[in-house]
């Protein structure tokens, strides 16, 4: 992978976190259409691009988790439809 298809896949992953999208699905598409090979290297780098993204919107919300246990009910109730259908 050059320098070029990792600024694209860095851009893909950028713009397509915070939509209701699929990020991974995109860069794998993208991935394809550039030619890039599934390599080590590339299965690492994209993991690291996208826990980036997940530190970023951790970051952004830490206040919210620091601020109350409200939140933590929220995402638990949230969670139940998605803990159902795994078990």
């Amino acid at each position: 992978m050059n320098i070029i298809q990792s600024i694209i896949l860095s851009i893909i992953e950028g713009l397509t976190e915070f939509l209701p999208i699929s990020s991974t699905g995109h860069m794998i598409l993208a991935s394809s259409v550039t030619n890039i090979p599934e390599d080590a290297f590339v299965k690492t780098f994209e993991i690291s691009i996208q826990i980036g993204a997940i530190m970023a919107i951790a970051l952004m919300y830490v206040k919210s988790f620091l601020k109350g246990i409200y939140i933590y009910l929220k995402l638990g109730i949230a969670f139940i439809p998605t803990g159902l259908l795994v078990f």
